[in-house]
């Protein structure tokens, strides 16, 4: 399901000639990695190392979930930036367009 969604956005992003839509595409992608990430880094029946199982009990690895964590962050702040320079184009009576944006 994973790589379908992957896909899609790919496809999406390449396809697709509207600012707005290029920009979902990215959040698209951006969601599915992280996603991916964080399965990656499980553990079955593993418990977070602060709450102490044992040292024989599997632990989960804190580092991708802090990692991921910081790439939510970073593409909340890409995804306000990129809305803010859209909103910023469509006042100025500029088109949302990429096509038409190489032509100035």
């Amino acid at each position: 399901m994973t790589l379908l969604i992957v896909a899609l956005a790919v496809w999406g992003l390449v396809a697709s000639d509207h600012l707005i839509r290029k920009v979902m595409c990215l959040a698209m992608l951006e969601s599915m990695v992280i996603l991916e990430f964080l399965r990656l880094g499980m553990v079955e029946d593993g418990s977070a190392p602060i709450l102490g199982g044992g040292p024989s009990s599997p632990m989960v690895d804190p580092l991708p979930q802090a990692l991921m964590l910081t790439a939510i962050v970073i593409g909340v702040c890409f995804n306000a930036l990129a809305a803010a320079l859209i909103v910023r184009l469509r006042a100025s009576g500029r088109s949302l367009r990429a096509s038409e944006l190489h032509d100035d």
